[in-house]
């Protein structure tokens, strides 16, 4: 069993940015130029806006956040995001979900201009990647994809089972790993999805993201498989100090024997979904400079 390391992983290719980024400043030129904006005070969506400007200043990259606070309206988040649009100094921006109730984010979401949306949730995107054309991937699903390339680990004609369909992450990836030069025989499974157990068996890459704790159990995977652990769930753990420890979908312990490659929760999937939010801001502004 080898681990996939997404922290180190991810660390390798901000560094490569960071490199890319100093010969543009050494040049005179301005560095890329990140922007998120945050309504509320969401404690999960404080520390992910948290980490990506850590992530921006490990890659040299200006981050600005832009706070509202829950009760902003919608007309005024719609007339933040059209500044940033118009705001040719700004490269791409995200508006971090979820939103408060009263707000639309599929309407937000939209307002979005496709050549700045960062996360790839722009319907464009989304349907350009569908069809294999350029865009901005979605940033868990594209961290994904970096890690089996830079493990070696085979996909072309493998049966990958993905277990989640979100649109930000199971069908997505779903897109991705049929693509050509991946060529992956994708199965998309979800809560009405028959003979679960027996689908998922069948994988020679397993793609765990539907938010439940250790899920997904050692009888599900056979031996030799790749494991993907998507999920994230803060479980109560009376042993640490902050009262909780992070949870896979993953049954790790029992599964991770039975594995080629195996991420870990922490530090697999996560760090990548952030590196990825970086190459697409670097695309971006490669883009905006041509």
């Amino acid at each position: 069993m080898e681990l996939i390391d997404g922290k180190a992983t991810s660390a390798k290719i901000k560094a490569e940015i960071a490199e890319q980024v100093a010969r543009f400043t050494a040049e005179g030129k301005r560095a890329p130029h990140l922007v998120a904006i945050l309504v509320g005070h969401d404690g999960g969506s404080e520390t992910y806006v948290a980490n990506k400007v850590k992530a921006c200043e490990a890659c040299g990259f200006k981050s600005t956040v832009i706070r509202r606070e829950a009760d902003v309206t919608e007309d005024e988040l719609l007339r933040l995001i059209d500044e940033l649009n118009r705001d040719k100094n700004v490269d791409g921006f995200i508006v971090q979900l979820p939103l408060p109730r009263h707000i639309d984010e599929q309407r937000v979401t939209e307002a979005i201009l496709p050549s700045k949306d960062v996360d790839g949730f722009h319907p464009v995107n989304v349907g350009r990647q569908s069809i294999g054309l350029p865009c901005f991937h979605s940033a868990t699903p594209a961290g994904i994809v970096e890690l089996l390339k830079r493990y070696n680990v085979p996909t072309r004609g493998k049966n990958c089972v993905i277990i989640g369909r979100s649109n930000i992450v199971g069908k997505p990836l779903a897109a991705l790993m049929m693509q050509k030069g991946i060529d992956a025989t994708v199965t998309v499974c979800h809560s009405a999805t028959d003979n679960l157990k027996e689908v998922c068996h069948n994988a020679d890459i397993l793609v765990a993201a539907l938010g439940r704790p250790e899920f997904v159990t050692a009888d599900m995977v056979k031996d030799g498989a790749t494991v993907i652990d998507v999920g994230t769930t803060r479980v109560p753990d009376a042993t640490r100090k902050s009262g909780f420890r992070l949870c896979g979908d993953v049954d790790f312990k029992n599964v991770s024997p039975k594995c080629s490659f195996i991420t870990p929760v922490p530090g697999g999937v996560g760090p990548m979904t952030i590196v990825s939010l970086m190459q697409n801001t670097l695309q971006a502004y490669l883009s905006n400079n041509k």
